[in-house]
């Protein structure tokens, strides 16, 4: 189901004339009179609504004011534009675009090819070493390596082919923030997003580059330049693990707010009309969450497929080692091990914000 604007502006109108007719049609039962005058409080909530029901979350600059959501993970979307991965824009207040013509697109395609020919000259290396080892160990670690270069060539196909719905789904945080603030009153607020943010981002760089220059120094054949053709793809795939956390995380916090605001409206003023309008937001916070789905089914799809082959591969060869000649604590198997734990991490976190973000919302709404 999809809420548009007439819809919600319907149900803000109704609730507006129920309050109106309240006080003229039975006023000895409204409960808003208190000894034959209306409650000054109530009266004042009557007002705010009326003033915030002339806001239109249709319009840009309205949208840009309330998008906390937004203005948080803004720097992640930064990156993900630096790497070439999602190259959507700002285009407009309140509005986030993709077009194939845009700076950002052209900066995508020139940045994927250098990238690409990278990545050949590297996987090309990398095949080779099949052709010149006999050993078990190096053809684990050969495939693997290989295996970690097949990301790239999926970027246009699961990050510039869902560009258009990714976008979609930002814009639509805007609109939901301005009916939230509409509905309840307050603006939608994300405790310590930003920061976390910040955080999340240097880490995923700063685990890509330990992990690729330790390898380099650790493995035999794993040269320095090597790690050139794997920055770009261990720091996706980083990022999108925390780029699916930051969506779920926003979901849950939505509906938080949006519970216990509806409890502290409801402690004042119970009215059929007020249940109508936290109603539609309900429907609009589902109708956010199903459009995340859809926006990053194709992404988040090859991710999981990637992680599993990956962790398949990684603990067969560990396990493999471990039995042929034991548990020696050597370089090879326990970067092995460190592989399955790596992707398992991040198979996990994709995982679990998935579970508590539709729990949450669900639970919420039955709860409230």
């Amino acid at each position: 189901m999809v809420i548009k604007e007439s819809d919600f502006d319907d149900s803000l109108a109704y609730a507006l004339l129920r309050g109106d007719m309240g006080t003229v049609w039975d006023t000895s039962k409204d409960e808003r009179m208190v000894n034959g005058t209306m409650d000054p409080e109530l009266i004042q909530r009557a007002k705010e609504r009326a003033i915030r029901a002339q806001l239109n979350s249709a319009d840009g600059d309205t949208c840009e004011t309330h998008d906390q959501f937004y203005r948080d993970h803004k720097l992640l979307l930064v990156l993900f534009r630096g790497l070439a991965v999602m190259p959507i824009t700002r285009s407009v207040p309140g509005r986030i675009t993709f077009s194939w013509r845009s700076g950002a697109s052209l900066y995508a395609f020139c940045f994927y090819a250098v990238s690409t020919a990278i990545v050949l000259v590297v996987g090309y290396e990398r095949i080779k070493v099949f052709q010149t080892t006999t050993k078990f160990d190096e053809y684990i670690y050969g495939i693997l390596f290989v295996i970690f270069l097949v990301p790239h060539f999926w970027i246009p196909f699961v990050g510039w082919g869902v560009a258009k719905q990714v976008a979609i789904y930002k814009t639509m945080w805007g609109a939901f923030q301005v009916r939230y603030y509409r509905v309840t009153g307050t603006s939608l607020q994300f405790p310590h997003l930003k920061v976390l943010i910040v955080f999340l981002s240097i880490g995923c760089l700063v685990c890509a580059i330990v992990f690729l220059l330790s390898l380099s120094f650790l493995l035999e054949g794993f040269a320095l330049w090597h790690t050139s053709a794997y920055y770009h793809i261990i720091t996706m795939l980083n990022m999108n693990s925390a780029l699916w956390y930051i969506n779920s995380r926003g979901i849950r916090v939505a509906s938080s707010s949006l519970s216990a605001c509806f409890r502290q409206d409801v402690a004042v003023e119970c009215t059929a009309a007020m249940i109508s309008q936290y109603r539609f937001l309900w429907l609009n916070l589902s109708e956010l969450l199903q459009s995340l789905g859809n926006a990053y089914a194709r992404t988040y799809s090859t991710y999981c497929l990637f992680m599993f082959v990956n962790i398949t591969v990684a603990i067969y060869g560990a396990l493999s080692e471990i039995i042929d000649h034991g548990f020696g604590f050597s370089f090879k198997e326990i970067g092995l091990i460190v592989d399955t734990v790596y992707c398992s991490t991040l198979l996990f976190i994709f995982c679990d914000c998935s579970h508590n973000a539709t729990l949450q919302v669900a639970q919420g709404v039955q709860d409230t």
